[in-house]
């Protein structure tokens, strides 16, 4: 009986301490999401894949590492690092580790880190929303040592559904990469960097050149002024299925950016939920996840696709039974 109550007793304790590390993660997303949002915007890292290192590395901001020297992302000093440093043993012992004077520092750094070096150059070459292509690249690139790595940033990633932060910066309307107020040969400087990384740029969104895809479905980022009836020929594609793909009434000159696909959506997401962002209508919720309309109106019992969606709504993205049923409307 005693041993029977020293295990239920067990139990209870990583449980609980399971739903506190848990609790102390969300409430570190909360905290950083943010930046994690405007550094993708400025240097194209995604925003899911920094914060899930970050979570990793920093062990959701209690590691020694972060808590002295505010660094989330264990960068070590390397040769050209001037700022203070700390020690530590990792790979060998009493290894340096930079010193930053804030956590937003040490998130700027990761970023200039990453876009900086050649030998992490494939990876700015990668579709924004390929969480998988950018974890497993980080470890071909030589960030982490740890054999799991790319795993763990993707188990990060799922359990706390970080890839909501990708899509906030890939569509996002009226945003840029640079700040408004810089100087413009700032925002030329960076065009001219993205364009030498072959990632698409322009003052509303970033997608890469060419074929990519969401949701498993070939896709492409066509510019205002497209005339899409020179995509049926470029593509390989007939103008019937494109117009069904895109649920297009016609094709015709672009009048402004827009997404396209060049097959048939799926029927729904490997994501239960979005949030709505501001000015979105079901079509373009439809086009932003690669969820065929008819199949995302039914699964949110609504009839009207040109409909303006309110912002901050949580919408369905796959049946209700995917979810088990657990599904709450409201965030």
């Amino acid at each position: 009986m005693k041993v029977k109550f020293l295990i239920a007793v067990g139990f209870i304790c990583i449980s609980g301490a399971v739903t506190a590390q848990s609790a102390a993660t969300e409430a570190y997303i909360r905290q950083y999401k943010n930046l994690a949002i405007a550094e993708m915007q400025r240097t194209g890292v995604p925003a899911a894949i920094k914060l899930a290192q970050a979570i990793l590395e920093s062990q959701s901001g209690s590691s020694s590492l972060a808590m002295t020297a505010n660094n989330h992302f264990g960068i070590k000093c390397k040769t050209e690092w001037t700022g203070n440093r700390v020690f530590q043993d990792d790979d060998e012992k009493g290894e340096g580790f930079r010193v930053y004077s804030s956590v937003e520092q040490s998130f700027k750094d990761h970023s200039d880190f990453l876009s900086n070096r050649a030998y992490y150059a494939d990876l700015f070459k990668r579709d924004p929303l390929d969480t998988k292509g950018w974890a497993w690249g980080l470890k071909k690139a030589g960030y982490a040592t740890n054999p799991s790595y790319p795993q763990r940033l993707l188990s990060i990633i799922r359990d706390y559904n970080l890839e909501q932060y990708n899509q906030e910066v890939v569509i996002s309307k009226g945003q840029s990469i640079s700040d408004d107020k810089q100087d413009n040969s700032l925002v030329q400087q960076r065009e001219q960097e993205m364009e030498e990384n072959d990632v698409q740029y322009n003052r509303n969104s970033i997608f890469p050149r060419g074929i990519f895809h969401i949701n498993r479905s070939r896709v492409i980022f066509a510019l205002a002024g497209t005339n899409l009836n020179d995509l049926v020929k470029q593509y390989d594609v007939s103008s019937e299925d494109l117009k069904d793909f895109n649920e297009l009434a016609k094709l015709s000159i672009l009048s402004e950016n827009r997404l396209i696909f060049l097959e048939r959506k799926l029927k729904k997401s490997n994501k239960s939920f979005r949030i709505v962002q501001p000015g979105e209508t079901w079509k373009d919720i439809s086009q932003f996840e690669g969820v065929r309309l008819d199949y995302l109106l039914s699964y949110n019992e609504v009839t009207k696709a040109d409909a303006m969606v309110p912002a901050g709504q949580k919408i369905r993205l796959q049946p209700l039974n995917d979810t088990n049923g657990k599904w709450s409307g409201t965030q």
